[in-house]
């Protein structure tokens, strides 16, 4: 028997088959330590990131519906009105539009969209946070502070996204272009109302993007594997 074994246990020990197992038994435990470690590892891949990445847009998307309502609410009418409707205004085309035929963007590739959506929303961060430091109100910077906060984690996880799926990002977050100052209040208020408006169909595409997305790319593999501990 094992010098190992506490002497209490020898004269316990049966002979013939049973004292071989016992034997082998004991030995296992003694050198527990020396065995392989079996660990359950998730490999956080593209899938995960992409879910992450949707449900993100669809948090904005609600997040947005409140603060648009505050935003047109402290500008006024005719921003107020449920139809207003007014044409895009040249001044403000240095805002990213949103508005390309769903065919022709759904034709592009999907690194040609994820670079757009990553563009599009860090220079439309720029300005909503110009908006910030121009709220006339406490509530309203709060709100928008926690909107634009949330949009940084937006431009954050598209960029992860990339990396995971091996695209590279566009050159640096694109600072927005001098914008005109408005000679007027009302043109001021316009750019308001079409930078809200930009943001809100963003987001609905980009749902709609990364909700097709995460169909193409299979989720997270949970992965078994041994590590050798004593060798």
């Amino acid at each position: 028997l094992s010098p190992l074994c506490p002497p209490s246990l020898r004269h316990r020990v049966p002979t013939g088959d049973s004292w071989g197992i016992f034997t082998f038994l004991c030995a296992a435990l003694c050198n527990l330590p020396a065995l392989p470690a079996l660990n359950c590892t998730e490999e956080l891949g593209a899938g995960q990131s992409i879910q992450k990445t949707y449900d993100l847009t669809r948090y904005l998307e609600h997040q947005l519906r409140t603060l648009a309502g505050t935003y047109l609410n402290y500008l006024g009418p005719p921003f107020n009105e449920p139809d207003f409707n007014p044409p895009r205004l040249a001044r403000v085309e240095r805002v990213p539009s949103a508005t390309v035929d769903l065919d022709l963007w759904r034709g592009l590739t999907d690194n040609a969209r994820l670079a757009a959506n990553y563009r599009a929303y860090s220079r439309l961060l720029c300005y909503l946070r110009a908006l910030d430091g121009q709220a006339g109100t406490a509530e309203l910077r709060h709100r928008l502070g926690h909107f634009c906060s949330s949009l940084q984690g937006l431009v954050l996880s598209i960029a992860g996204v990339m990396s995971s799926l091996g695209y590279p990002l566009p050159a640096g977050p694109p600072a927005p272009p001098g914008t005109p100052v408005a000679s007027n209040d009302f043109l001021k208020k316009m750019d308001d109302f079409w930078l809200l408006k930009e943001l809100q169909t963003w987001l609905w595409r980009s749902a709609k993007d990364f909700n097709r997305l995460k169909k193409k790319v299979p989720p997270a593999v949970v992965t078994l594997r041994l590590e050798a501990r004593g060798f």
